[in-house]
């Protein structure tokens, strides 16, 4: 039994727009054989199952949406991982929402690291001043998550989860348009800092 508050899978069983802006201020957690590392969520953005070219279950040839090896975890139940390699060299961390054959998703973008900050900079690589989990594929390097535990169900809180925060705050939210993608969908949340008017880092593409 973990410790932690994990998330249920109701949560997830909403409008990714919806999850997207809740997975905000949330806790990502992962267990690996290196180390527990821990996480505040600050940046995602939702990818729709109507509507939505940009979405990996979005046949552009066909105009509609399809199931293909690629995006089958799209399809799956609520609260599991989708994982796919961007440009063959960055994992990318999805989080499937809505019922059971809604092809729907967040995508995360950025995590404030909370704690195994130095197990996060070795597997990064990175020096103190670099931004550890800002970025999909940064994100994903930090927390030890690859295409392995694709279709990972997220609410059985062990391996990796995402679970309620130690401690409650109030959030101020922006929202803007998705990085990488050519339309004029609001569809991308991210978490102001509270140093500054001006929101979290910005990522690298999709």
């Amino acid at each position: 039994m973990t410790k932690w508050d994990v998330l249920p899978r109701a949560f997830y069983e909403r409008d990714p727009v919806l999850v997207a802006q809740a997975l905000l201020g949330q806790q990502l957690v992962r267990e690996h054989d290196d180390g527990l590392v821990t996480g505040i969520i600050v940046e995602t953005e939702a990818y729709l199952a109507a509507h939505d070219p940009a979405s990996h279950a979005y046949s552009k040839r066909w105009h509609c949406y399809r199931k293909t090896p690629r995006c089958a975890p799209m399809f799956g139940p609520p609260g599991h991982a989708y994982i796919y390699r961007s440009y063959g060299r960055h994992d990318c961390l999805n989080i499937v929402t809505e019922a059971e054959n809604t092809p729907s998703a967040v995508l995360l973008r950025a995590v404030q690291p909370e704690a195994g900050l130095d197990v996060m900079h070795r597997r990064r690589e990175t020096g103190r001043r670099t931004p550890l989990a800002t970025g999909p594929g940064n994100l994903c390097q930090a927390f030890a998550i690859d295409v392995t535990l694709n279709g990972w169900d997220l609410t059985r809180g062990h391996h990796l989860w995402v679970a309620a925060p130690t401690s409650s705050a109030s959030l101020q939210i922006t929202r803007s348009r998705r990085i990488g993608v050519a339309d004029d969908l609001a569809l991308r949340f991210a978490v102001v800092s509270p140093r500054s008017s001006s929101t979290m880092p910005q990522a690298c593409g999709r």
